[in-house]
């Protein structure tokens, strides 16, 4: 056979057809995605029970590395982190020529843009992806994903890479998708655990947490309306001023002798508490208000 760019011509891809590397809970999800699209998916991962599990659902299984990447035009890449990345399409250099990388791993931004830089010394193209899901159900109604690096990268695979998620292409940036999709995380993070401290706090009271969850599902109504607050805000240096900081510092501790009324650990209240108290010192040694968000940008005028 004809051999081209580490790969023979009668592998080339059709646009129905796609590589997948990294099979975690994401990365299967994503190979049922495109299956139940009835996109040719080949698959490749460390440990081959993952892939004889997607093999019994229809994939093609790669032996190595290479072979995944010879297999089609597009790799989409989902692992640990983009470390990750190096160790595993290290594995196969020479294959990488005229390949499209998609990385939809979680990692920092300037990783990506190294990552994004080093994948494209090896004479591949390359975007970038942050995968915005309720956990692994990728085909929630909330999920997305965030695109970013060259346009016309993008624009000539999205159609393959569709059945993913419902996509949001950010810009130019190989970074910008990990920008948005980490601070996305910052919010769900703490989140997360405020909420596993509110039922704790609820169900050690000896009250039931099936009665709490239509009250806080409610209440969640109202963030949307705080988001935009927010942002009008940081527009002016951002919301508070002493008296606010002061008052939100009572609440805090009231939260925090809720908690430990019911023998609730309150280390997320009072962290906030710590930086509503920032605040007010701030505030009253500069003269004039110092948000949060100032303060957690580094600014303190």
């Amino acid at each position: 056979m004809n051999k081209t760019k580490g790969h023979t011509m009668s592998e080339q891809t059709t646009a129905h057809s796609v590589s997948v590397i990294g099979l975690g809970p994401m990365g299967q999800a994503m190979v049922r995605a495109f299956l139940k699209a009835g996109v040719e998916v080949t698959v490749w991962n460390r440990s081959t029970d993952k892939v004889d599990a997607m093999v019994e659902l229809g994939a093609k299984r790669a032996a190595t590395v290479a072979e995944a990447l010879d297999a089609n035009e597009v790799t989409v890449v989902s692992l640990t982190h983009y470390a990750a990345m190096y160790d595993v399409l290290g594995q196969a250099l020479d294959h990488l020529p005229g390949k499209v990388i998609a990385n939809l791993s979680s990692d920092s931004p300037e990783k990506a843009r190294e990552g994004a830089a080093w994948v494209r010394s090896h004479g591949a193209e390359f975007i970038s992806g942050g995968v915005m899901s309720a956990g692994d159900v990728i085909d929630h109604p909330a999920s997305y994903i965030f695109y970013s690096g060259p346009k016309d990268v993008f624009d000539a695979h999205a159609a393959l890479l569709r059945p993913l998620s419902p996509q949001e292409y950010l810009g130019l940036d190989d970074g910008l998708a990990q920008i948005f999709y980490q601070a996305l995380l910052i919010t769900f993070h703490p989140w997360l655990i405020a909420f596993d401290q509110a039922l704790a706090t609820i169900a050690n009271a000896g009250h039931s947490i099936e009665q709490f969850l239509p009250f806080a599902q409610r209440s969640s109504a109202a963030y949307p309306h705080f988001m935009e607050l927010a942002v009008e805000t940081v527009k002016t240096g951002g919301w508070g001023d002493l008296a606010s900081f002061k008052m939100m510092d009572a609440g805090a501790q009231h939260i925090i002798d809720a908690s430990t009324e019911s023998g609730v650990d309150p280390v997320l209240s009072k962290a906030a508490q710590t930086l509503w108290r920032k605040a007010a010192e701030a505030t009253e040694q500069t003269g004039q208000p110092v948000p949060i968000y100032k303060l957690l940008g580094g600014r303190t005028a």
